[in-house]
């Protein structure tokens, strides 16, 4: 049986803030990596050589030069554009980096990633989100982190731990042991949380905390993905709460989407919500990458999609709030990017080409065979 703490834990007195789009949380989390002084965590999915990625190497080998300690999971498949150039100049300059689960002869295990996105700062300040270090993120995605201190923290360092002591994660063997320390005391402003996390089919608590959350709300459920591939349990609840009256959104990225397929597979579901009433956005500036939900006033964000995939092969890792101000802020963005979102409705949709329907039918054929893996 697990223990409460392997499940996450609600603690009172945690500070968090909103950083949406990457104009705002990669100006905040490089300032907290130059102000690091004993350790920094950086766990991430995507990982390539560029703009963004020098700019973090920078930041790490400089935090190295003045005494700090830096530990780098990347993903084994997530990072494969990162240079080995790249590579050298890390550990060359001290940073201690491993590899999750490098690409091997076992197919089976090959499946399974670690999609989590993580980085902190001295025990005392995290940041997670959707975000990696590749340029994508600077101008063409819109996505959304959360900076966090407080209690929680000390959780995020016990999951960060998990993955670095891993038999699964590779390289760095000689970097010096992570100490974890206490939890904070928290502040009496700060709000209630508890980092919730997925390890593929062996730990799902990701998915049965939004399960729950999306069969209580009351007054409204909204959630933004970047790749909708809902299991049914989650569209069955999804319909229920729109025909018990809630106001049940779907934010969806549109036509600039970096997996088309997805997108088109995903719409084999719109009739089915839009017939009980869930409305459905799909954004157009740009590719929407954030994952995010707000149910009442109940937050989750990190970087998990809530998608089939996700939830039974990867590594995830969720910041849940109840907060009312951090809910209400979190309403705003939403409304400010469904504003300039295509809303799609029932009669529309079915008006649609053929030649659409005809599409949606391959993908969703292609995408249910894959589904059929697990």
């Amino acid at each position: 049986m697990r223990t409460r703490r392997e499940r996450g834990v609600w603690q009172e007195g945690n500070d968090v803030t909103l950083l949406p789009e990457a104009r705002r949380f990669m100006p905040a989390l490089l300032e907290a990596v130059e102000g690091a002084r004993e350790s920094l965590l950086i766990e991430l999915y995507l990982m390539e050589s560029g703009v963004l990625a020098n700019r973090v190497i920078d930041a790490l080998v400089s935090a190295s030069h003045r005494g700090v300690d830096v530990y780098l999971v990347l993903d084994g498949f997530g990072s494969m554009g990162l240079s080995a150039a790249d590579r050298q100049r890390l550990t060359d300059n001290g940073v201690w980096l491993r590899d999750f689960n490098p690409l091997g002869w076992n197919l089976t295990r090959n499946i399974s990633r670690d999609h989590r996105k993580l980085v902190v700062v001295d025990q005392r300040i995290a940041f997670t989100g959707g975000f990696g270090a590749v340029d994508a993120f600077l101008n063409s995605w819109f996505e959304v982190a959360i900076r966090i201190e407080g209690p929680v923290v000390a959780d995020w360092v016990r999951l960060f731990l998990k993955v670095w002591e891993s038999p699964l994660t590779r390289g760095g063997e000689q970097a010096p042991r992570i100490t974890p320390r206490p939890s904070s005391p928290g502040s009496v402003s700060g709000v209630r949380g508890r980092v919730i996390w997925g390890q593929g089919y062996r730990f799902q608590a990701i998915r049965y905390s939004l399960l729950v959350r999306s069969s209580s709300a009351k007054r409204r459920l909204w959630l933004c993905t970047p790749y909708f591939a809902p299991t049914r349990s989650l569209r069955r609840r999804l319909r229920s709460a729109a025909r018990r009256g809630g106001d049940v959104r779907l934010l969806l990225p549109g036509q600039s989407h970096d997996h088309p397929g997805i997108r088109y597979a995903s719409q084999r579901f719109f009739t089915g919500l839009l017939r009980a009433g869930v409305r459905i956005y799909e954004y157009q500036p740009c590719f929407i990458h954030a994952k995010f939900v707000l149910a009442d006033d109940w937050v989750s964000l990190g970087s998990c999609n809530f998608d089939h995939w996700s939830l039974h092969w990867n590594l995830e890792a969720n910041q849940e709030i109840e907060s009312v101000l951090l809910a209400a802020e979190v309403q705003q963005l939403f409304e400010q990017k469904f504003q300039v979102s295509q809303e799609i409705t029932l009669e529309e949709w079915m008006r649609r080409p053929r030649w659409m329907r005809i599409r949606t039918m391959v993908f969703g054929i292609l995408d249910g065979l894959l589904t059929r893996l697990r």
